[in-house]
């Protein structure tokens, strides 16, 4: 009986571990990410957007990174944008 209920909780564990999920700016799961504190975005328009970064994402198999400063969100190529830590 305690075998059956260690391998039930060690499943639990597994996916949790493996369940991926956004805490912050962090992105937390299999495929952590590490924590930036400030962005300089490059648009289209030639404008360049600057701030503390909120929340960001990237995608896998992609160059595109998501960012949201200030409330805006802003989907752009990695080419454009530079990600700073401050430590």
């Amino acid at each position: 009986m305690k075998k059956i209920i260690l391998v039930i909780v060690l499943c639990a564990l597994t996916c949790l571990c493996l369940t991926g999920c956004q805490v912050g700016n962090r992105q937390i799961g299999f495929d952590t990410k590490q924590r930036f504190d400030e962005a300089i975005i490059f648009t289209p328009t030639y404008e360049v957007v600057s701030g503390d970064i909120e929340a960001w994402r990237d995608f896998d198999d992609s160059d595109v990174v998501q960012v949201t400063i200030d409330g805006t969100t802003y989907l752009t190529h990695y080419s454009n944008v530079i990600l700073i830590r401050h430590d």
